[in-house]
């Protein structure tokens, strides 16, 4: 089963890179930054990426690179010229990326595209998984 992996937020910021990406973000000056949505987790002793990039050409618009532990992916959404009034579209140059687990095998890594969907999979060793274990908590005195 996969789980996708979570990380620690405090509840005051969980929600602030959703809200970054609302309509409201185009107004706020430190937000001019686009980027897409992600989703990592392990699954079978492989590290798996997957990213939300709709409507894109794999060939031609997305670019999957790895350099000393770090993946990254590029795509470039180019704009398409209409007579329109106004567009929400996003377009331009989108950058991720995301620090491969220790041991990560980056000779082997693959790709595929599904449906708007880019999967990455990067082998990685098998962790031996700890014996859990109750700690007695002290009393002072």
């Amino acid at each position: 089963m996969n789980v996708p992996a979570r990380r620690p937020s405090s509840a005051r910021f969980a929600d602030l890179f959703d809200w970054l990406e609302s309509p409201w973000a185009s107004v706020l000056p430190f937000a001019q930054a686009q980027t897409f949505r992600v989703e990592d987790y392990v699954e079978d002793d492989r590290y798996v990426v997957r990213a939300e990039l709709p409507d894109l050409d794999p060939e031609k618009d997305i670019e999957v690179t790895v350099d000393a532990g770090v993946l990254t992916i590029h795509a470039e959404h180019r704009e398409e010229r209409k007579e329109t009034h106004r567009s929400e579209f996003r377009y331009g140059s989108l950058t991720r990326s995301v620090r491969l687990p220790a041991g990560a095998d980056a000779e082997k890594i693959t790709a595929g595209y599904d449906k708007g969907i880019l999967k990455v999979s990067v082998p990685i060793p098998a962790q031996a998984k700890p014996e859990g274990r109750r700690i007695a908590i002290q009393r002072p005195g």
